[in-house]
């Protein structure tokens, strides 16, 4: 089942944190935590997307499975998003 995209004000937080590449902290649905630089925004054939984070390797995160974004990165724009 698709779940609903996240709104495009939630949407701007994360090409912010991939504009300055901040270190983010992310916090899932499924309790996962991920941390590691923010760096692109891609979408799958199937029209879902993911925030490209880097850490030891790249991953891709789905973006309706977060449940909050923390920045790490001082002097941020923002510090937390929560969705």
């Amino acid at each position: 089942m698709n779940q609903d995209a996240i709104s495009c004000e939630l949407h701007d937080y994360i090409e912010v944190a991939c504009m300055y590449r901040y270190l983010v902290k992310l916090i899932l649905k499924d309790g996962q935590i991920i941390e590691g630089k923010a760096i692109d925004i891609v979408t799958s054939a199937e029209k879902r997307e993911y925030l490209v984070i880097k850490n030891e390797q790249e991953q891709q995160v789905e973006l309706t499975q977060l449940v909050s974004l923390h920045v790490l990165t001082a002097n941020a724009r923002f510090q937390e998003v929560v969705f």
